[in-house]
């Protein structure tokens, strides 16, 4: 039976994946280059709407297949199942007495009315991990309210706090809702994987997007409760620490961030300045702290030095001696080097449609490595042979399921 690599860390455990779009199969594809087997049950009228996103790969003869679903769904199988359906939810059942987790991304209460819910689902699999991933969790007023990753960078407070000053905010570039549920989703999977390994015990994960982007706004929380701060847009600038932020050069902008005192001299040294890490107007972290002393000194010595210098010159200039970063497009990360070393860019060959590059896998373990080069499945593509495997079914019985559209 085809399943997760067979030599990651997490071999041997079975994760349904009744999830769309990205935040929860991102989650279980994680857990799946881990080595889990992941079944990805997609409603056979109404699979994942994420298999119809940009980019598309097409085959000689037309047919498209989406670069972005592959990329959140690599390494599963694939079933369909109707769970609107009696004999639907009685498979489902099936198939919760043999796992060890399930992932769901619906609006709280959602598996609840369809009546495999978590409660339902723990009297026939006491040990199940139930990850339900949702934009405000399974408790709280908002529960059933609709969400997006922008509701959640909207209600989280990250949109407030991003942007330029006296413009309107900006979301964050990314889909940083969905990405950060995600992580907090596996962390939490992990964890009570762990519990039900040692006690037979297993639990509810409840992972909200709101609750996630709000763990990502730094110090925004205290700033208010003990100074009564509200964040407001700061651009690229940090809240306290200069400097540390964008600045322009030849070809582009680079970050620097060396505000300490000891990257603040190295610095004066490499640009040939060795005096003004002595300046005893400049010369302490606290004193470049200081806007005032910042924006008068600190930034036009910035942009002299980088001005006349592209961003290759200026990172072979830093080396290993002060934080310094070339702020790359897309096309640059793919081909950086410390990117290929890392194997973070990865080659997978897709029957019909040709070679497809995608991310690789952040988690790096020596002993079982992940292995992010399976393929994502096509709709209900082992929707026969899971029957067999986990349900114990005979043929007749399958082809009466696919006739009453089941599966």
């Amino acid at each position: 039976m085809p399943g997760g690599p067979a030599r990651g860390a997490l071999r041997g455990v079975v994760v349904l994946d009744i999830t769309r779009v990205v935040a929860g199969p991102f989650c279980s594809m994680m857990l799946a280059d881990l080595g889990a087997t992941v079944i990805k049950i997609e409603n056979p009228k109404d699979p994942d709407y994420a298999r119809a996103f940009p980019p598309l790969l097409t085959s000689p003869e037309g047919e498209a297949f989406s670069g972005f679903f592959a990329q959140y769904n690599r390494n599963k199988l694939g079933m369909t199942l109707d769970l609107s359906q009696p004999e639907g939810k009685e498979l489902l059942r099936t198939l919760v007495s043999r796992a060890d987790v399930l992932v769901e991304n619906f609006r709280g209460g959602t598996m609840d009315k369809l009546g495999v819910g978590y409660r339902e689902l723990r009297k026939i699999n006491p040990r199940l991990v139930y990850t339900a991933i949702s934009g405000y969790g399974q408790t709280g007023p908002y529960r059933r309210k609709p969400a997006y990753d922008n509701s959640a960078q909207a209600t989280g407070g990250l949109w407030s706090m991003n942007g330029f000053p006296d413009r309107p905010p900006v979301r964050v570039g990314t889909i940083i809702g969905d990405l950060s549920a995600t992580l907090y989703a596996v962390i939490g999977t992990l964890a009570a994987l762990r519990h039900a390994e040692h006690t037979g015990e297993g639990q509810l994960v409840d992972i909200s997007q709101q609750d996630s982007v709000l763990s990502l706004t730094e110090n925004a929380v205290v700033s208010h409760t003990v100074e009564g701060k509200v964040p407001t847009p700061l651009g690229n600038e940090h809240p306290f620490v200069k400097p540390y932020e964008l600045y322009p050069c030849k070809d582009g902008f680079v970050f620097f961030g060396g505000y300490t005192d000891k990257f603040w001299r190295l610095t004066c040294d490499m640009f040939g300045e060795p005096e003004l890490a002595g300046d005893p107007e400049i010369d302490t972290m606290a004193k470049r702290f200081t806007p005032e002393v910042y924006e008068r000194r600190v930034r036009p010595l910035l942009h002299r030095w980088f001005a006349d210098r592209t961003k290759l010159e200026l990172e072979e200039l830093a080396g290993d001696l002060v934080p310094l970063s070339a702020i790359k497009d897309i096309g640059e990360v793919i081909e950086d080097p410390q990117i290929q070393a890392r194997d973070m860019i990865v080659d997978v060959e897709y029957p019909d449609f040709g070679q497809l590059r995608m991310v690789g896998s952040p988690v790096k373990l020596d002993v079982t490595p992940a292995q992010p080069r399976g393929l994502a499945p096509r709709v209900g593509e082992h929707t026969d042979q899971l029957l067999r495997a986990f349900a114990d079914l005979a043929e007749e019985d399958i082809r009466a399921l696919h006739e009453a559209g089941v599966v």
